[in-house]
């Protein structure tokens, strides 16, 4: 769960007191999740929560609360595009001037392809890696909800430059202009991260929580009898973002003898009403 802190100032004192529960309590994780910028704390289910919350405010006078952590969703585009990044400016000196042509497409990896088709020297070689690292700090932000943006190749076929105000930083602009005007034009969509769901339930709920895993928009793999005698084992692929409260569920269905895991599978483009409300709280969040 991703701790909500009661008094502003006080992350340094939680995060303090968590880490000495931790050093008592081997099965108590703590974390702060460098992209969603959430403090998460996980342990052996909400009771074990419970007891570390308690703890926390018998033993270090702090308070939390808990929330349902934020998904990692990531954008990518679909279409191919060719697009200018022109950047000038000119104040007084020398001034600045980086002007690029790229070509945009999708491919099937996560990581930025960077590739040079220039010819004639329209664009000189030692501005290449300052075209790559502008489009490498670009991509951290996706123009529909600002998440990072995976599957982008990008080409450097030409472009201009100027013998006296050209400069890497010219060309670092120049490249995000031109990310920024061919993100708009490619296509762009909202990826949601799916995860391959184990869970082992005795064999009377296992219709109980098919139903369940189904209304999770969830994908039945497979179904057996577990290693466990009287229990079977359901796989599925479920949208992360619909497995905040899958634990109470099943505690709740099975009375407590359910259990489960939940690993990252893949990425894939969410559905249109995901999409809108994933957008939709990205700006609310911006305008707060």
């Amino acid at each position: 769960m991703a701790i909500v802190v009661k008094k502003k100032g006080e992350e340094d004192k939680v995060a303090s007191g968590l880490r000495k529960i931790m050093s008592e309590d081997p099965t108590v994780d703590f974390f702060t999740n460098e992209e969603t910028r959430e403090m998460v704390l996980s342990g052996l289910g909400e009771q074990h929560l419970d007891v570390v919350l308690a703890k926390l405010k018998s033993k270090f006078g702090v308070e939390i609360g808990l929330k349902v952590p934020k998904v990692a969703y990531r954008e990518t585009i679909r279409k191919s595009c060719q697009v200018q990044g022109r950047h000038k400016k000119q104040s007084g000196g020398s001034g600045q001037f980086g002007d690029v042509w790229i070509r945009f497409e999708p491919h099937a990896g996560e990581e930025l392809i960077f590739e040079t088709e220039v010819v004639g020297g329209s664009v000189p070689k030692n501005y290449f890696p300052a075209v790559e690292k502008g489009l490498q700090e670009a991509i951290l932000k996706g123009p529909l909800a600002g998440y990072p943006v995976v599957g982008l190749k990008a080409v450097l076929y030409d472009g201009s430059y100027h013998p006296v105000d050209s400069n890497d930083m010219a060309f670092r602009t120049a490249a995000k202009i031109a990310y920024k005007n061919g993100m708009a034009q490619a296509s762009p969509v909202i990826l949601e991260p799916i995860g391959e769901l184990k869970v082992y339930i005795p064999d009377a709920y296992l219709g109980d929580i098919m139903g369940d895993v189904t209304k999770r928009r969830g994908r039945v793999l497979g179904m057996g009898a577990a290693d466990e005698p009287k229990m079977q084992e359901l796989v599925a692929e479920v949208p992360m973002a619909e497995m905040g409260d899958f634990s109470t569920m099943l505690r709740s269905v099975t009375a407590g003898r359910g259990y489960f895991t939940l690993s990252f599978a893949r990425y894939e483009d969410a559905p249109a009403n995901v999409a809108a409300k994933v957008i939709e709280d990205a700006k609310a969040e911006a305008e707060d």
